[in-house]
């Protein structure tokens, strides 16, 4: 971390020295946060379940308190974003940590773009789902908006009045076997403006992935309504699956890499907007990366068996131990369940943006509710939220590790 933070300070002293030349074409400045996130632990699902039986076995949801410090800086073709980060959770000691979330280079050829080294590149047109962000690959949807952190590229882009061209080499140095937003790469983007419509294309090209194809499209309808759309269709996608016939208490974890091929992801989504700042926005996605309804089955059948397994007498920890590696189904794509809808009603008032959103999962009737409240002044900005997971027990968003989440975040913008 020591080489992290010198480089954040040399970061920093060059773009000072460089602000006080005449030319004034460097900047730097940052924010300061402080924030807590609380968590209420689940009493249902398999690591409550885990815990119940053997006592710390996993690590259940707890608040934390953070303190973040990014600092900002560019000039002379160089931007770089760095975080310093010290966090505390309850019951915890403070740990500390350093990152970057950019450092490129980047050179002006008038219609032509380069840049090199760790850059954000997000893509796509959605807001809860974005099946084309090929390159950055964020997950939606979080409480707390944050800096991401880039990826490794080279990135050359072509632009006029109506038209964009993007090639990016995603992860260069990067081992052919490394998955997910860490594979090596090249990704392609297509954009064309016709009058109030925006047409997007988009192509990637993965060391262990393979192939996919993708398009989007965003269309300004009125002054009140705006509709968009994604689709995106992969060769190969990384999964995992429980092994079959994994059935009692077993010696080693069932789950095990897999590959799907084929798979299709679509979005489609409107924002209506009154002229008072009132906006709805609504969206509804499917995810063929995420496990099908059959495996969601599976999966609570074998933690209905395991839950009953002591009470024949079965060692309560080779149970909890079972019951901990199903919770590797939660990781397996960003979205639990392959159909998804989403609601967001905003209201935009002076310095105030509070919202309410709704996540809903049809398949088993899963909710997950948001309500936030953002204060935006000069230089100050407070905000905090509260998010309730809901549904039936049976539904997958009940059996994850936290029932409910609240925060409160100051950041000071310098």
């Amino acid at each position: 971390m020591q080489h992290i933070i010198l480089g954040a300070l040399a970061l920093a002293s060059a773009a000072l020295a460089s602000a006080q030349t005449p030319a004034g074409a460097a900047s730097l400045g940052g924010q300061v946060r402080l924030q807590w996130v609380g968590q209420s632990a689940s009493s249902s699902g398999p690591l409550a379940q885990a815990n119940a039986l053997q006592n710390g076995i996993v690590d259940l949801p707890v608040g934390t308190a953070a303190l973040e410090t990014e600092l900002r800086a560019s000039g002379h073709g160089l931007t770089g974003i760095v975080t310093l980060q010290q966090q505390r959770p309850e019951r915890g000691a403070t740990e500390s940590r350093a990152f970057v979330n950019e450092l490129y280079a980047a050179h002006d050829g008038g219609a032509w773009q380069f840049s090199a080294g760790k850059k954000i590149v997000a893509w796509d047109v959605g807001y809860g789902f974005r099946p084309n962000d090929v390159v950055q690959q964020d997950v939606r949807l979080s409480m707390i908006d944050s800096t991401s952190q880039g990826r490794p590229l080279l990135m050359a882009e072509h632009f006029n009045a109506d038209t964009a061209w993007s090639w990016v080499w995603v992860n260069p140095t990067a081992g052919s076997d490394t998955t997910g937003g860490r594979e090596p790469a090249l990704a392609a983007r297509f954009y064309q403006r016709d009058g109030a419509i925006d047409w997007h294309g988009f192509a990637r090209v993965g060391a262990h992935s393979g192939a996919s194809v993708g398009a989007a499209l965003a269309w300004v309808a009125s002054d009140a309504l705006e509709l968009h759309g994604s689709a995106r269709f992969q060769q190969r996608v990384d999964s995992l699956e429980m092994a079959p016939g994994a059935l009692g208490l077993l010696p080693s974890d069932p789950w095990q890499a897999s590959t799907e091929t084929a798979v299709k992801q679509l979005l489609l989504g409107g924002t209506w907007t009154h002229q008072n700042q009132l906006s709805l926005l609504a969206e509804a996605w499917w995810d063929g990366t995420a496990l099908s309804d059959a495996q969601w089955d599976a999966w609570s059948a074998r933690n209905a068996q395991l839950g009953a397994l002591p009470a024949r007498g079965a060692p309560a920890g080779a149970v909890a131990g079972n019951l901990a590696w199903q919770a590797q189904a939660f990781g397996v794509s960003p979205n639990l369940r392959r159909s998804n809808a989403f609601l967001r009603l905003s209201w935009q008032h002076e310095g105030w943006q509070p919202a309410l959103s709704l996540l809903y999962t049809p398949a088993d009737q899963g909710r997950v509710w948001t309500a936030s409240v953002v204060w935006q002044g000069d230089r100050l900005q407070v905000q905090g939220g509260l998010r309730a997971y809901g549904g039936p027990g049976s539904a997958v968003l009940m059996q994850l590790p936290a029932r409910s989440m609240a925060y409160v975040a100051s950041t000071w913008t310098f």
